[in-house]
């Protein structure tokens, strides 16, 4: 027993060192391949021996008396879409020899591998050019790139979509020796390109899937047009813009058949005819001939609507500067149909401005017009009625009828007196283009032209006008110290921050708004002397009773004589900044009303402005003294006049006896001398 388990701890042993001895080998040989690839970091990469010296930043040739630099980034080329392949991969004359080899090299054949691309690329005009020599002739390389090249999709690729129109442009923009010294039949072909709509989506949107040159003339069979293998020959133009425009026989203003695209095109107009190439544009088809088709009519001045015999003439030349001259007449009139004779017969409703102007549709929609014109009100004004049809300007025009000086006539042939929109106005407002005439905002614009005025569509905002009782309207009450702060800015900050602004004072009732003390129309200087007298009166609706006690005192009192130089409600509370005069901030706080009576009474001070300015004798709670000083001293004064007409009349017959015996007594001396005359008489 003891020996079988000596035996077994032995085999145990060397069981456990041959174990060890194997894992020892086994790391011994990884730890070698690892340090061998340590040292030898480039031996097995594809042209590794080839960036032993093309690697080297200063590896340079010269090639026709110039230097050309033969580096080659190993990490780009690592990346390409050939870096598995090796430098003998496409230079194949180097395999076998050795380096450092002989200069130069033997041009690569790209059409080893890419026969399909070779032998389109050789039919190609570029392909012919090479064949005869050309040195301006493009090849694979000028493209592609030579070592660092990558799939078309990779944003890194040299023909990359968005990178297409500048690839082609290094030989076909204007200057270049190509442009200059080749037949070459477009003009400015980048320019037009980028200005296209297929350039904008491409170039300043970013849509890779966008047409570029690629997508039209193919990326390696450019033929030219005249070529009946060209992509954009006449008979395969429609083919080449079906790859994207898919369904232009359904979409295309002209209604015809569609087999007749790919079959008989000979028949129909190439797109070309209608979008010419390089400038195609977001438009049915060329401006020049849609306008020129319809005008084919329209352009006769005796041409009128046969049902109501109304005008169908159409300006050219009003139309040719108007905002809409790079506008095609289908864009407006989308329901034209050019396979009909009269390619208008088919329109059937007008046109809807909200197609390009969606925003100011909406505004439209929700205003008082735009809700008339819904109800098919005939008084209804619509978008022509106050822009034009064909003559249409910018605002900014002064023969625009929306220029600001044009805008109060504009809106009076329907709101002033009498006119339409007036007779069935049932608000407050009255006289309101003659009011506005006579305005501060009126004579800044129509006599002093000052542009910057306010206008009917400041106020009432240009395509959403709503009544004052719309919440969303801009002169309702709660939007009218925004809508004046538009222009009047400091004044709205102040007004904000004042007693009568809502945010401020928190109170339920109904606060004064700037038309309340200014009007809406008729609005005048501040310094005028009938504004100063009158604000006094606007400040009384509110304040009724605080108005009476202001109107007994000396301020008051020589203000209802017409003094304008008298302190006003104003003068003494602030005009939009009025605050209680608990605030610190207030014109009357105990801080600043010493200030505030300054501004008459130069000497005045502290105690001066004690003075109770509004104190009345008809206030027994507020004022208690002075109302029973006022009511003792008028008791006094009326007790004494009544004490002293009682003792008058009291006095009366007193003093009408007294005077009868008065004239008696007179009349006894008189009488006396009368008595001896008698007694010696001629009948004694």
């Amino acid at each position: 027993m003891a020996e079988t388990k000596v035996v077994r701890r032995k085999w145990c042993a060397g069981l456990g060192i041959t174990v060890a001895t194997l894992l020892a080998t086994v790391f011994s040989l990884l730890f070698s391949e690892c340090l061998g690839r340590a040292a030898r970091p480039e031996t097995d990469q594809p042209g590794a021996q080839c960036l032993a010296c093309h690697g080297e930043k200063s590896m340079s040739t010269t090639r026709g008396g110039k230097t050309v630099s033969r580096y080659v980034d190993g990490k780009k080329f690592a990346t390409s879409v050939h870096g598995s392949f090796g430098c003998t991969g496409c230079h194949a004359d180097l395999e076998g020899k050795e380096l450092p080899h002989e200069t130069p090299l033997a041009r690569v054949n790209c059409g080893t591998c890419h026969e399909t691309e070779r032998e389109q690329h050789a039919r190609s005009v570029h392909g012919k050019a090479i064949a005869h020599g050309d040195p301006l002739a493009p090849r694979c390389v000028n493209c592609h790139g030579n070592h660092e090249i990558y799939p078309v999709k990779d944003p890194r690729s040299a023909v990359a979509s968005l990178k297409v129109p500048f690839v082609c442009g290094q030989c076909h923009r204007e200057g270049t020796p190509v442009q200059r010294n080749r037949p070459i039949h477009q003009d400015n072909i980048l320019e037009n390109y980028s200005e296209s709509i297929h350039g904008e989506a491409l170039l300043k949107k970013g849509l890779s899937v966008a047409p570029n040159c690629a997508t039209c003339h193919t990326p390696h069979l450019i033929l030219p047009h005249t070529d009946p293998a060209s992509s954009i020959a006449r008979r395969n133009i429609a083919a080449t813009c079906t790859k994207c425009h898919s369904l232009i026989e359904a979409v295309h203003r002209k209604i015809i058949r569609g087999e007749l695209w790919e079959k008989e095109a000979n028949v129909l107009p190439a797109c070309v005819d209608c979008h010419q190439p390089h400038k195609i544009r977001n438009v049915f088809y060329s401006q020049g001939m849609a306008d020129a088709d319809c005008l084919h009519c329209h352009a006769d001045e005796k041409l009128r609507r046969a049902r109501d015999g109304q005008s169908m003439y159409v300006n050219l030349g009003e139309l040719s500067h108007s905002r809409h001259s790079k506008i095609a007449c289908s864009q407006c009139h989308s329901e034209v149909n050019a396979s009909r004779v009269r390619p208008c017969e088919t329109i059937s409703r007008k046109v809807d401005c909200t197609s390009c102007h969606d925003e100011i549709g909406r505004q439209y929609t929700g205003s008082t017009h735009g809700q008339l014109v819904s109800k098919n009100d005939p008084n209804a004004p619509s978008c022509k009625e106050c822009h034009g049809t064909h003559g249409v300007l910018g605002r900014q025009d002064p023969q625009s009828p929306t220029f600001a000086t044009n805008v109060p006539e504009l809106c009076a042939r329907c709101h002033r007196e009498g006119q339409k929109a007036a007779v069935r106005y049932t608000g407050r407002q009255h006289e309101i283009v003659a009011n506005y005439t006579e305005s501060i905002h009126g004579k800044g614009l129509l006599k002093g032209g000052l542009t910057v005025t306010a206008t009917c569509t400041s106020c009432h905002t240009a395509h959403h006008v709503l009544p004052r009782t719309d919440p969303e309207s801009s002169v309702n009450p709660a939007n009218v110290p925004v809508t004046c702060g538009r222009c009047h800015h400091g004044i709205e900050e102040q007004f904000e921050n004042s007693i009568h602004a809502k945010r401020a004072s928190g109170s339920a009732k109904e606060l004064p708004v700037c038309n309340d003390c200014h009007t809406a129309h008729a609005i005048r200087r501040t310094d005028e002397d009938r504004f100063r007298l009158d604000i006094m009166d606007e400040c009384g609706r509110c304040h009724a009773e605080i108005a009476k006690t202001y109107f007994d005192t000396y301020h008051g009192k020589v203000s209802r004589l017409g003094y304008t130089k008298t302190a006003k409600c104003y003068d003494c509370h602030g005009a939009h900044d009025v605050l209680a005069v608990t605030d610190p901030r207030s014109h009357l706080s105990r801080a600043n009303v010493a200030a505030t009576c300054q501004k008459c009474h130069a000497g005045a001070t502290r105690r001066f402005a004690g003075y109770l300015t509004h104190a009345t004798h008809h206030d027994p709670r507020k004022y208690p003294l002075l109302f029973y000083t006022f009511w003792g001293m008028t008791t006094l004064l009326l007790g004494t006049f009544v004490l002293g007409g009682v003792h008058t009349l009291l006095w009366l017959p007193r003093a009408f006896q007294m005077r009868r015996e008065l004239r008696a007594a007179a009349a006894q001396p008189a009488a006396a001398p009368e008595t001896p005359a008698s007694k010696e008489s001629p009948d004694v």
